[in-house]
């Protein structure tokens, strides 16, 4: 039974990697056929493009000011549920996962008509944009920054800064978030992620994005979109690889059993 469990596990992870990696391997292949032969003429063309950085830069924007917001909002709302209000764990969960339920075209239109008229008139200002993407990346954010609670021991800590004379802002910076950097760190890349794939909601609210640029591109050229593609990924492993190395060698301090 062994070993056939064990080839069930290899054919698994076979498959899986095949899944994921086949599409990759397509994409770039039909993105270096741009002159016929093979190139990176239509990566060339990308970082060429002007549009291309302008979109990209204000996606990174977009995405470093939701991260910060997110941290802000969530990493307190988690530790105070998790030392103080245990029983408001369940609740906070439901809200969190608020954003996979409703579908992202209602709720753009539903903050348009709500921020577009007096005296909540903000409907073209960036800061409604980076609260609607704080909202979308909440779910990974605060289960990300929760995961990591549950590894030490969030009690012990605070009591021990506390007998130490430190305030609670001390215990938050300089204590919890320390322990808990590479959980901060996922929730932080997939929130990334989530911010510069999103095309509705910079659509709709008339913010450059690099989705939306994408989009526009995949209508007008062929090979672009997927050099285009390709970096997303890029940027997507290269995120991977940072929270490894931020990560690594890491044990919480007071890890809870």
């Amino acid at each position: 039974m062994k070993p056939r469990g064990r080839w069930w596990a290899w054919f698994i992870v076979f498959f899986g990697i095949l899944y994921f990696f086949l599409p990759l391997l397509a994409t770039f292949i039909f993105s270096l056929k741009e002159k016929g032969t093979p190139s990176f003429q239509a990566y060339i063309n990308v970082f060429n493009d002007p549009n291309f950085i302008y979109n990209f830069k204000f996606s990174v924007i977009w995405a470093v000011s939701t991260i910060l917001v997110g941290i802000v909002l969530m990493v307190p709302t988690a530790f105070v549920i998790r030392l103080r209000v245990p029983k408001a764990r369940t609740p906070v969960e439901f809200i969190t996962l608020l954003p996979f339920v409703i579908p992202p075209v209602v709720y753009v239109f539903g903050l348009v008509r709500t921020y577009s008229q007096p005296p909540l008139l903000i409907v073209n200002s960036p800061a409604l944009l980076i609260a609607a993407y704080t909202i979308v990346s909440m779910p990974y954010m605060y289960r990300s920054v929760d995961t990591g609670l549950r590894s030490i021991d969030v009690r012990t800590l605070t009591e021990a800064a506390q007998s130490l004379g430190a305030g609670w802002p001390t215990i938050l910076f300089r204590v919890i978030l320390p322990n808990i950097r590479t959980a901060i760190l996922s929730g932080a890349f997939l929130s990334f992620a989530i911010v510069v794939g999103e095309l509705v909601l910079a659509t709709y609210l008339a913010k450059p994005a690099f989705a939306k640029y994408m989009a526009y591109q995949m209508q007008q050229k062929s090979f672009e979109p997927a050099a285009m593609a390709i970096i997303s990924f890029g940027l997507t492993w290269i995120a991977l690889g940072i929270i490894q190395l931020v990560g690594r060698g890491q044990a919480p301090v007071g890890a809870g059993h």
